[in-house]
């Protein structure tokens, strides 16, 4: 495979995520500049410049017209895609860590961390059609728990919000009610990513107690477990294939005194069913901190924590055998 190498941060990334069709690529990073690439062939098309904190965290609507942006400087701001032009900015007191739109996109989840006197929260807000007409207004509020939550998703026709938290839990959340249904504690320490598959059935969390699991959405019971004998920062699952993509490596400040592979900086892949690891990629100087799968999963794309992102297609099968007969 020969990757596309994409420098446009100066700092780690934090989280990497295609749009619907896979035609681009939003890249997150503590350099306050989300960025946008076409994932074909790794040109930059501009950045996204309003925000004073790193962007832990995007998502983007499904026409790909709108992008939603979370900062540790204590905002969510709704862009303009096409343009760069920031449409709203939701103000909180307390860093925004996880943004997830609804299903129907009529709402979002932005999740603050705890910060002096201030508890985290998941926040609820209303999406309007016409940005002129966007409120800031929290419409419900989700409380009852003392640590930062650090992904977000919706599920059950909009009506549950599955989250991840440092404290190692996963929670079922009744929308309406702000009530937790089932919370789990699967991780012994920090889940730093969280993928849901395509049908909704189940999710995978990483963990940096080097442990990744495959969830039931609806049980919250574990199905899979995955060892990786290192951090693991980032997930993702094959839309195509029985695979998932596990990305992670010893701690940041430990890199200097080694080299990618006794560092574990590879991507790695492992049989959903069978749990064996069955491939990997190395690249990265620095633990992988984002892991995004294209949507026709012919294509993957990882961040590091050296601020570069590697989009690396997949050799096709019958490549392979031409290939392997010549």
């Amino acid at each position: 495979m020969r990757p596309y190498l994409l420098k446009g941060h100066e700092r780690p990334l934090t989280q990497l995520k295609y749009n619907r069709e896979g035609d681009l690529l939003f890249s997150c990073a503590r350099d306050q500049n989300p960025t946008l690439w076409f994932s074909e062939n790794g040109q930059r098309v501009g950045t996204y410049v309003g925000h004073n904190g790193q962007i832990s965290t995007c998502d983007v609507s499904m026409d790909s017209s709108r992008l939603l942006t979370g900062s540790s400087d204590s905002t969510a701001k709704l862009w303009e895609v096409e343009t760069g032009n920031c449409l709203h900015t939701f103000k909180f007191q307390s860093p925004c860590r996880a943004v997830a739109y609804s299903i129907d996109e009529q709402m979002a989840a932005l999740s603050t961390d705890p910060f002096m006197a201030q508890e985290p929260a998941i926040n609820i807000v209303r999406m309007a059609q016409d940005s002129s007409e966007q409120s800031s207004e929290v419409v419900q509020q989700l409380t009852g728990f003392s640590k930062r939550i650090t992904r977000v998703a919706w599920t059950d026709l909009n009506r549950v919000l599955v989250t991840a938290g440092e404290d190692g839990y996963i929670r079922r959340w009744d929308v309406e009610t702000g009530t937790i249904l089932v919370e789990q504690k699967h991780h012994e320490k920090e889940i730093r990513d969280m993928c849901i598959y395509k049908d909704g059935t189940h999710l995978a969390t990483a963990s940096t107690d080097k442990t990744v699991k495959l969830i039931d959405t609806q049980t919250l019971d574990v199905l899979r477990v995955y060892q990786t004998d290192r951090p693991a920062n980032a997930v993702a699952l094959s839309p195509i294939f029985d695979q998932i993509l596990i990305g992670g490596g010893q701690d940041a400040a430990d890199v200097t005194t080694t080299n990618d592979r006794a560092g574990g900086f590879q991507s790695r892949f492992f049989h959903k069913i069978f749990m064996e690891e069955i491939g990997s990629v190395r690249g990265h100087f620095g633990p992988v901190n984002a892991i995004a799968i294209h949507p026709d999963g012919r294509s993957f794309a990882t961040g590091g924590e050296d601020g570069y992102v590697r989009i690396n297609p997949m050799q096709e099968e019958k490549d392979y055998l031409v290939a392997s007969s010549a």
